[in-house]
């Protein structure tokens, strides 16, 4: 998956839940900031950070090579 579909997934998995960036920043532990970068393709954000999004979104992270 490329960056830019990742972002859109979580994002569009935000929104299907109904839960607003201030509430997964605040639920995930995330910068508000940093949410935000990220869905606007600015951000560069870590595994740990992608990590913390989609638990809170019920999804997970899965590397393949």
């Amino acid at each position: 998956m490329h960056f830019t579909e990742l972002i859109k997934t979580i994002k569009d998995r935000r929104e299907s839940l109904r839960v607003t960036q201030e509430s997964l920043a605040e639920i995930s532990g995330v910068g508000l900031r940093t949410l935000k970068q990220f869905e606007s393709g600015k951000g560069n954000p870590t595994l740990t950070t992608l990590q913390k999004l989609v638990d809170v979104l019920g999804m997970e992270v899965c590397l393949k090579s």
